[in-house]
């Protein structure tokens, strides 16, 4: 099967971040099958294109004989503002028509195209209809709710459009994948899709990369290069943006600040981390620490040398309805998670037994349950191995992406 993945934010292997389709993606070509991957040339968090990029609109990447990035064209305001960041997603739904049209060679059987950002659909169904091929279309993240919800998106005519793109990418699209079971019932009961063209493929821990490392590990080394010897480590990963409202990890480290042993450690970028260091800094604390982003293998040294996880994002409807990607790395880390994220994530620790919630955008909350596990360290270890065992039955990559393949395998004879 030859395959053409749409994917802004397909990362290099430098970058750190959801690595849902490189994982994915190397299965696929392990048992055969090839892909070819339109991405952008600008990671989400990053504030510039990389040196390799500049200047150029198309670059051609190989990872194996049966893998290939075509990086192209996005604007480098994309991480600017709200307008810049709209003309980053446009520019890159124009390159990647031309990519598709002009810069790949022979006949794909099927179209993958993820989102967000949206607009990426409209190549799928261009190219789709162009070179008359069947298109699957993937929802990580229910768009433009929400871009409204967190006041990203306050344009009227711009929220109008996006909801009429909307409708037109699904009622083409031959299947609708979404990354969590209320992404389905959103579809079904207030978009009036038919729940037969809707699969449920998750996000999934990455056992290949964490059962290679905890064997050789040594975390009290990291932690002593690092200079956290000593610490009991609660660890963020993840973007630093406007949806993630960081700053209730800057006031719980406030909180906590006459606790010596408790160190908050976040990684990642984005537009709002320089604002989240300038209040650290204003208050004065020291037990939070903003480390730049590194790349998915070393990011799971930091989660390893870490106590706990967290996931976090800012209170709003819409992420009642999501999966934090970042929270099966902590699963397949042996790790328990501070979950500050309501709806089915939290159903997803608690069911799992893998974690405690917190309640999002409160850190009195989110200090009192650090404390509670700085106090109870035998359920770090009971809750760490639970998570493990219930994603290692429920959310395992290669399962999840060789089940991937049967679907797309089952709509091209369709």
């Amino acid at each position: 099967m030859r395959i053409l993945l749409l994917h802004q934010f397909f990362l290099d292997a430098s970058e750190g971040g959801g690595s849902r389709f490189n994982e994915m993606t190397k299965v696929w070509t392990d048992k055969g099958h090839e892909v070819v991957v339109l991405s952008g040339m600008m990671h989400y968090t990053a504030g510039a294109k990389a040196d390799k990029y500049k200047g150029k609109y198309f670059v051609n990447e190989r990872l194996n004989e049966r893998l290939e990035i075509i990086r192209c064209h996005v604007s480098e305001s994309y991480n600017s503002n709200f307008l810049g960041r709209l003309w980053g997603y446009f520019s890159f739904m124009f390159s990647a028509l031309y990519a598709g049209l002009f810069k790949t060679n022979g006949k794909f059987d099927i179209i993958l195209v993820t989102s967000p950002p949206l607009f990426v659909g409209i190549t799928a169904m261009i190219l789709s209809l162009l070179k008359r091929v069947p298109y699957l279309f993937e929802i990580r993240d229910l768009w433009p709710e929400s871009a409204i919800d967190t006041g990203i998106l306050t344009n009227g005519f711009i929220i109008k459009l996006s909801f009429w793109l909307e409708r037109i990418i699904y009622k083409r699209a031959l299947l609708i994948n979404v990354l969590t079971p209320a992404f389905r019932q959103t579809l079904i009961e207030k978009k009036n899709i038919n729940p037969e063209k809707i699969i449920f493929i998750p996000n999934a821990s990455d056992f290949g990369l964490s059962d290679d490392l905890m064997k050789t590990f040594d975390k009290e080394k990291f932690k002593t290069e690092k200079g956290w010897q000593g610490k009991f480590i609660i660890t963020y990963v993840g973007a630093h943006g406007v949806a993630n409202h960081l700053i209730q990890l800057v006031e719980t480290a406030e909180l906590l600040k006459e606790n010596r042993d408790i160190l908050l450690l976040s990684i990642g970028a984005g537009m709002q981390k320089e604002m989240l260091m300038d209040e650290a800094k204003k208050r004065n604390l020291t037990n939070i620490i903003f480390h730049p982003p590194v790349s998915k293998s070393e990011v799971f040294q930091y989660i390893l040398a870490s106590d706990v996880g967290t996931s976090i994002l800012k209170k709003v409807d819409t992420f009642k309805t999501i999966y934090s990607n970042k929270t099966f790395d902590y699963m397949a880390c042996k790790k328990p998670i501070l979950m500050a994220i309501d709806g089915v994530s939290r159903e997803l620790v608690e069911t799992a037994k893998a974690g405690i919630y917190v309640e999002p955008e409160n850190p009195k909350d989110f200090a009192e349950k650090i404390l509670y596990y700085y106090n109870s360290r035998n359920k770090i270890t009971e809750q760490g191995e639970s998570g493990y065992n219930f994603a290692k039955l429920n959310f395992d990559r290669t399962n999840l992406a060789i089940k991937y393949l049967a679907e797309m395998e089952r709509i091209i004879k369709k």
